[in-house]
């Protein structure tokens, strides 16, 4: 039996989603403070991000993301 909600979605570090689109953590912070990205705060105060809306902004690419080597 599975002890995971089916409906449970996987969050997302700061220094994950930066590691991502290859940037500082301290940029998604700037991104969250923003709006570009919506943060949720653990009972700690930490920062975390849904996954499908990471990926979602990773494809359609409304934050800057990793830069492609110059041909």
């Amino acid at each position: 039996m599975d002890d995971q909600a089916p409906d449970v979605e996987s969050l997302l570090t700061p220094a994950e989603v930066a590691a991502m689109f290859r940037v500082d953590p301290k940029t998604v912070t700037r991104w969250a403070d923003s709006g570009k990205l919506t943060p949720l705060r653990t009972l700690g105060g930490h920062r975390r991000y849904r996954e499908s809306e990471v990926r979602r902004l990773l494809d359609q690419q409304v934050i800057p993301g990793p830069r492609k080597p110059s041909e």
